[in-house]
């Protein structure tokens, strides 16, 4: 090897410059930090009325229905939730009309959601289309949020 030919200098994180002389924006809150945080209960592990059920339950109330602005436990989407002793979850639901425009991605969306709750080791959505869903599914604060009381 000829020794005459010198190396490039290498780079250094120290040699970056950064032109932003802005102060740093806040960091966002990160997604995962309560995920990985999170423990689970010591309570009953499934069941009508665990706490993991629970936690399923919260976890369902923050999808929204991308044309009503009500989330869909509240609209009425979801006719059970179950959660048994392994700790899978079983998520009963319909959507508005089989014509759906989020039909392909709204049970892949329930799926992700369930199996982002601490605890739960799998979740299987089940798409049933009787009985139809109405109007009359909704929760009361639904309708209020939409002006229908």
């Amino acid at each position: 090897m000829d020794s005459s030919i010198e190396k490039p200098p290498r780079a250094r994180v120290a040699d970056a410059v950064d032109n932003d002389s802005a102060p740093e924006a806040p960091r966002q809150r990160d997604y995962l930090d309560g995920f990985l945080a999170a423990k689970t209960g010591d309570g009953p592990v499934g069941g009508d009325g665990s706490e993991l059920q629970a936690n399923v339950i919260a976890a369902l109330r923050e999808i929204f229905d991308p044309e009503i602005p009500v989330n869909i436990y509240d609209l009425g989407l979801i006719y059970g939730v179950e959660v048994d002793d392994n700790r899978d979850a079983t998520v009963t639901m319909t959507l508005t009309t089989p014509h759906c425009p989020v039909a392909e991605t709204m049970p892949g969306e329930v799926e992700m959601r369930v199996m982002s709750v601490p605890g739960i080791r799998d979740a299987e959505v089940v798409l049933v289309w009787e009985p139809a869903w109405g109007p009359h599914k909704m929760s009361d604060e639904a309708r209020l949020e939409l002006g229908m009381l």
